[in-house]
């Protein structure tokens, strides 16, 4: 089908709903599959996580659409780009010949929206790792903010986003007028406040803050093995190289998906943790 309506079916994690989710799926023109795995964290708040994993045709071709949006502040951010984030990139006009620009310009368009629904949609924000795959061939992964995206090479873990943290962007938080406190015993935060220097939403901290998303390219080639997109939930227990050995030596990329998340509260991470795995070779 040529539009966007595939959209309505997405699987989703609603806050407060469920403290666990998990799933599976698989391309219809190769051997790619897919699995996920959402827990609530032991933080005392409702589960602030939302994902998108899913194949759809779409002008003729088959996208691989994989992605993890963090809350913070509560569920309505993260619910929102959910819904409209890749729908925003996709309806780009010049998607198919820049997708870079065409995924850059979503990214701050969809901020604008939120920030203009802010009545309905509160103070909170969320940080975002996208992944659109294109005919099983090409790859394109977007961020802002602290989930990561990992490819693993020949066995060889290979991170594809910028951790956006208030110390590596000290300079722009403060030529917007902001500052980055270190408090002892805490991480750094934007104003007190903010554990990431880019993000979605967050309108009393949007002048201090970017939306602008770091993007990489990737070709898939016979030596890609993994994609794994996850929250900040399992990189803060969690190195890249750890999650690739883990995920590759399980098939199933639903049951690495949740031997990942597993792993990572055995490790005793207090944060949600999402964890979606696309795996390229059996």
């Amino acid at each position: 089908m040529d539009s966007l309506c595939c959209f309505s079916s997405v699987s989703q994690v609603v806050g407060g709903r469920s403290s666990s989710n998990s799933g599976k799926g698989k391309s219809s023109q190769s051997s790619v599959k897919y699995g996920y795995s959402l827990v609530k964290g032991k933080a005392n708040h409702p589960m602030e996580d939302y994902h998108v994993a899913k194949f759809v045709q779409f002008n003729g071709r088959e996208l691989g659409l994989f992605a993890i949006y963090d809350g913070h502040l509560g569920d309505s951010v993260p619910a929102y780009l959910q819904k409209h984030l890749f729908p925003n990139i996709l309806k780009e006009e010049d998607f198919w010949n820049d997708p870079f620009m065409s995924i850059s310009n979503a990214y701050v368009t969809t901020d604008q929206e939120i920030l203009s629904h802010s009545p309905d949609l509160g103070r909170g924000g969320s940080t975002a790792v996208t992944a659109i795959l294109i005919n099983n061939q090409k790859l394109w992964v977007a961020n802002v903010g602290d989930s990561r995206a990992v490819v693993s090479r020949g066995g060889e873990a290979a991170q594809m986003t910028t951790d956006h943290e208030p110390n590596t962007e000290r300079g722009s938080i403060e030529t917007r007028g902001g500052f980055v406190s270190n408090m002892p015993g805490d991480v750094a935060r934007v104003n007190g406040q903010l554990a990431v220097s880019r993000a979605f939403g967050d309108k009393n901290l949007k002048t201090h803050l970017r939306s602008d998303p770091d993007i990489q390219y990737a070709d898939i080639t016979p030596d890609v093995e993994l994609l794994i997109l996850a929250s900040d939930g399992l990189w803060k227990v969690m190195g890249n190289q750890e999650a690739v050995d883990i995920a590759r030596r399980i098939k199933d990329p639903q049951k690495a998906a949740k031997q990942l998340a597993t792993e990572a509260l055995n490790r005793e991470s207090k944060d949600d943790i999402s964890c979606i795995v696309v795996r390229f070779k059996g």
